[in-house]
């Protein structure tokens, strides 16, 4: 079943997740890793996500919008489009202007399996693919 195994896009597929609640993100990291994900980072700050971005290798972004520290999802965003990353914001409430730099936001709360087919939707979104399946709580902007 697409999206809920290792599916087409998520095998070997190199994702950075910026998520400041540590429970979600060690959650989202080990759901990630079990589906066949490579999951670079984990980090809970805009300075550290940057930075991660800068070295590249990422094949997505994940972010919360609300981050502890100063800063927001919305500049992980900027940074991850400036660099030619697709990203996915997970978010209670997906900022409007969000559309014009992420491909799609994941309304919390969301199953796991949510999270998989949502990051793959966008994967496949930006490989020019029409995306297969959509999560319910996924809205895609691109």
């Amino acid at each position: 079943m697409f999206g809920l195994g290792r599916g087409k896009w998520s095998a070997g597929k190199r994702i950075l997740i910026v998520e400041d609640e540590p429970l979600v993100a060690f959650d989202n990291e080990h759901f990630l890793v079990d589906r066949g994900f490579d999951v670079v980072a984990t980090v809970d700050n805009v300075d550290e996500a940057v930075a991660r971005i800068a070295v590249g290798g990422i094949d997505c972004v994940t972010a919360d919008v609300r981050l502890t520290g100063g800063g927001s999802g919305l500049d992980v965003a900027r940074a991850a489009h400036e660099a030619g990353i697709p990203v996915l914001l997970v978010t209670g409430q997906c900022p409007t202007e969000a559309q014009s730099f992420a491909y799609g936001c994941l309304a919390k709360p969301y199953a796991q399996r949510e999270l998989v087919e949502a990051i793959e939707a966008v994967l496949e979104r930006a490989a020019g693919t029409a995306p297969r399946r959509l999560p319910r709580a996924l809205t895609l902007f691109r």
